[in-house]
């Protein structure tokens, strides 16, 4: 005894001088380096280490598991002694003794390096090896921090026994030897002894026998040379070793512990590992990707996910996704040669719009050679327009300035919209945007209502001349497309989708020719459907941390952004697509559909895109079918392909996987039935007539359009009418009150041919 106690007083005198030496040149780095090793040291009293964080689908069956390491943090009581006594006995047989240092053992280690000069034995206790496991797992973040967590020099050595020193008196034992065992790695990719046991022989750490704890304490010493699937023959003999260190220090279980050692490895017969990340989520790969896309935007990082221990239970109905994933293919091969069909269904709410199901036709994966892709398709901006879709934007816009849906829409076969943008239908003249009706099977006029069920092209043209552009983009960006406000969303330079139609003043956006989110457009069914709530569509119902505490996110908050009576009249005015007539009637009949709901139809001009809208007052849901290729081009209908002269329309394979998608679980979400209307905004304004001021001057004009209710806008024009007098205006007949009325006025450059004189000819 009292050579020990000399021992141990010598080694803390030579410590001592090492960890605590004299005032002097190296005060200012020794200061530093004492700092650095405090903080490291209540790190470690803290204790967190990375752990796997499970993502559920609503119901609690993981969709995917996200790590750094894989590891599952377990209690002590959840650990078996069994493991309790084979790590002690193979590693620190005096660890109920010491207080953090074995000095016995340091002292041994000290004289022998020092003879030698290096650094040949550790003599390290389960606090230093939890201290340098610490280090290397936890606190390094680079290749030169992790070499310096386990470099062979006395400076890591003398730090490592301060730490343990420290370690020891702020925990008890039995806390060390479990933050150990949670700690240490296990080999092929297992960290902690609750994943160890589950890796190799498919238990829990507190099932753990003694021959099966042997074999765990035994890898410890070398987890990569010590590998039952590779080893066996070493993992056997390295177990046996441990089983004889526990016969030398439990003797009374002498017996019971020499028969395990003629027991087999008895492993799996492979390891039992963990898929990881995204990929392995299977058809809710693109929901898994969206979910941390969205915590990401809340201010909880893919980094802090997957080494936080998070349970992550998701918004994910596995009802809806199988019967969104089964639709989508039965009218999509997911093969088929550069087209994709993409759904999602979101829930109404006032306080939440839940993403329930969002999937493509293609297969989420990385072989690329079987058309299978991890890009973003159901919640990135696709495709080439939804099409008339966007017409419910303009008509939503037209009842905020007063237009009932029961007013009478002019429905002319070609209408031409000057100063709108240019092009279009054939023959159209220099600044104007040209539209023509597909059919002339359109009545002349028509209530808002029909129209939306008919979609003509030319009433939506007119009514958005009339409406204003400006107002009609604000009004889809409120209702849900919100990634048109984004820099760059416009596809040319820094300028925002939003930002270009507005300041090009463009027709065409009524029809629907930009490309879309597909997420944002089931958003906007869902805000129109939640009477106009609009919230972020979230795939997040909970998360807490390791302890089972609840994690509060920065979700953005919620918004009405249209009076309630106007989305519930806009909503039943929508709700004739389906029925005889509509433009989706046949798709719903063939899918036995006979419940009220909401639709819009909408299809490209080029038909190189097409998609369907719909919504109950439970469920609000989106389709649409583009080219994915690089080279995208047009598609045909029935079954879908690409062509060169396209058919698709938003009432074929879209609104066809809709309701089939639909039809399945529209049940398990409520009763289904419309909202009632407001009768302001049914009967509202039934449009103004635009005075013909054509002929008036410039004074004149403003006067009478500003007596009708309509403000004015004055454009400029070369004419051999007199100055100041107005040639044209725009739009004309019905408008909606109060909207901007352009009149073009003289200026008066261009001189008269006189009366009975012919024009000269070039060269004449």
């Amino acid at each position: 005894m009292a050579k020990l106690a000399g021992c141990s007083a010598l080694a803390g005198v030579l410590l001592a001088g090492v960890l605590f030496p004299l005032a002097g040149g190296f005060g200012y780095a020794s200061n530093r380096a004492t700092d650095a090793v405090d903080n490291v040291s209540a790190e470690l009293v803290e204790g967190t280490v990375p752990a796997v964080t499970t993502m559920t689908d609503v119901t609690g069956k993981p969709i995917a598991w996200l790590y750094e390491q894989r590891r599952f943090e377990v209690p002590s009581d959840q650990i078996s002694n069994e493991m309790k006594l084979a790590i002690v006995s193979i590693e620190d047989k005096r660890f109920a003794d010491h207080h953090g240092v074995d000095w016995q053992g340091t002292m041994r280690a000290f004289m022998t390096n020092t003879t030698t000069g290096e650094v040949q034995q550790g003599a390290s206790t389960i606090d230093q090896q939890y201290v340098k496991n610490y280090q290397l797992l936890v606190v390094a973040k680079n290749d030169a921090e992790r070499r310096a967590a386990i470099e062979t020099t006395p400076a890591r050595k003398i730090r490592e026994i301060r730490m343990a020193l420290t370690l020891d008196k702020k925990l008890t034992k039995d806390e060390i030897l479990t933050r150990y065992l949670n700690l240490v790695p296990f080999g092929n990719g297992s960290f902690g002894v609750q994943d160890a046991a589950q890796t190799y022989f498919g238990i829990d750490a507190k099932d753990l026998s003694v021959p099966q704890a042997a074999m765990l304490a035994g890898m410890v010493q070398s987890s990569s040379a010590l590998n039952p699937y590779t080893n066996p023959e070493g993992v056997l003999e390295r177990r046996n070793t441990v089983l004889d260190t526990m016969i030398a220090n439990i003797p009374d279980r002498a017996e019971e512990i020499r028969a395990a050692k003629s027991t087999p490895l008895g492993v799996l017969p492979q390891p039992n590992t963990l898929p990881r990340g995204c990929i392995a989520a299977g058809d809710q790969g693109f929901f898994c990707d969206y979910a941390l896309q969205y915590l990401a935007s809340t201010g909880l990082s893919r980094d802090e996910i997957n080494r936080g221990g998070y349970t992550i239970k998701t918004t994910l109905d596995p009802a809806v996704q199988r019967s969104v994933k089964s639709a989508l293919v039965a009218n999509a091969d997911p093969k088929l040669d550069g087209i994709a069909n993409v759904m999602n269904v979101v829930q109404p709410g006032q306080d939440q719009h839940r993403v329930l199901a969002m999937a493509s036709s293609r297969t989420y994966g990385l072989d690329t050679e079987a058309e299978q892709t991890v890009q973003p398709q159901p919640y990135t901006l696709v495709g080439h327009g939804a099409g008339s879709i966007f017409k419910i934007f303009t008509t939503a816009a037209a009842m905020e300035k007063g237009l009932g849906t029961s007013a009478v829409l002019d429905v002319p076969q070609r209408f031409e919209a000057r100063g709108m943008g240019n092009g279009g239908a054939a023959g159209c003249p220099p600044a104007t945007y040209c539209v023509q009706n597909a059919s002339n099977s359109y009545a002349p006029k028509m209530s808002v209502t029909d129209a939306l069920a008919q979609s003509p092209n030319t009433a939506f043209v007119k009514l958005i001349q009339s409406t204003g552009v400006t107002p009609t983009v604000d009004m889809a960006v409120r209702l849900g497309l919100r990634s048109y406000t984004v820099p760059g969303s416009s596809g040319f330079g820094d300028q925002s989708m939003a930002d270009m139609q507005k300041q090009q003043n463009l027709g065409s956006f009524t029809l629907g020719p930009t490309w879309v989110n597909p997420l944002e457009l089931a958003n906007v069914a869902a805000t129109l459907a939640s009477h106009g709530k609009w919230c972020p569509p979230s795939p997040i119902d909970s998360i807490t941390d390791r302890e089972g505490n609840p994690v509060a996110i920065n979700q953005q908050a919620c918004e009405q952004v249209v009076a309630p009576g106007l989305a519930d009249t806009l909503s039943v005015a929508l709700s004739k697509d389906d029925q005889p007539g509509g433009t989706s009637f046949g798709a719903a009949n063939a899918a036995g559909w006979k419940l009220p709901m909401s639709g819009k139809t909408g299809t490209t001009e080029s038909h190189m895109s097409s998609g369907f809208l719909g919504f109950t007052n439970n469920l609000a849901a989106s389709v649409l079918v583009y080219g994915d290729s690089t080279t995208p081009g047009e598609i045909c209908s029935g079954p879908l392909r690409p062509c060169g002269d396209g058919n698709l329309y938003g009432g074929t394979e879209p609104a066809k996987t809709w309701f089939q998608a639909m039809m399945p679980v529209v049940g398990n979400y409520g009763p289904t039935a419309l909202p009632p209307v407001d009768d302001k905004y049914v009967r509202g304004s039934q449009g103004a007539q635009v005075p013909n001021v054509v002929g008036m001057s410039q004074d004149a004009a403003t006067s009478a359009l500003k007596d009708a209710g309509f403000t004015v806008n004055v454009v400029p024009t070369k004419s051999d009418a007199p100055k100041d007098d107005v040639t044209s205006s725009s739009p004309s007949g019905l408008a909606v009150p109060g909207s901007p009325v352009t009149i073009y006025v003289s200026d008066g450059s261009v001189s008269a041919t006189p009366s009975g004189t012919a024009a000269p000819t070039p060269g004449g």
